[in-house]
């Protein structure tokens, strides 16, 4: 099975605080990212969302792995009812008064390949409209 883990990288132009409240507090997160309930950046807590393409949904399945305050937040990512398990990572780095934001998705190919909608294009296509245009028009635009 071969590696299959994205990486994007955004440079915004706000502060590493900001970024990270986007990616830990649920009323910002719906606006630029998913409808969390409830979300806690605590290590071992659970979380879940609805989120698909199309006509077609998925309940997502995530536990929180590490969390770095205001540097690194990691979780697993799932489906349920779905073969497979993959890591999700945001990682901050204050470059002035701005934020590089990292995001790493690995472990995309133990999803297998019978459901052509968990293909890596696919994540691909969803992380760079997440993370290349939702989060920065979110932030910039404040």
């Amino acid at each position: 099975m071969k590696d299959e883990t994205i990486v994007k990288e955004v440079l915004l132009n706000v502060s590493t605080s900001k970024v990270w409240k986007a990616i830990t507090n649920t009323e910002d997160m719906k606006l630029w990212y998913f409808d969390i309930s409830e979300f806690k950046p605590t290590v071992g807590f659970e979380f879940q969302f609805e989120g698909g393409k199309d006509d077609k949904s998925y309940l997502h399945l995530c536990k929180i792995t590490e969390v770095i305050p205001g540097k690194k937040l990691s979780y697993s990512w799932r489906y349920d009812g779905y073969p497979g398990n993959s890591l999700v990572t945001f990682e901050l780095f204050e470059e002035g008064n701005r934020t590089k934001l990292k995001l790493t998705h690995e472990g995309i190919e133990s999803f297998g390949t019978e459901n052509p909608d968990l293909a890596r294009e696919n994540f691909v296509e969803g992380w760079n409209q997440i993370i290349g245009t939702s989060i920065k028009e979110y932030l910039e635009s404040k």
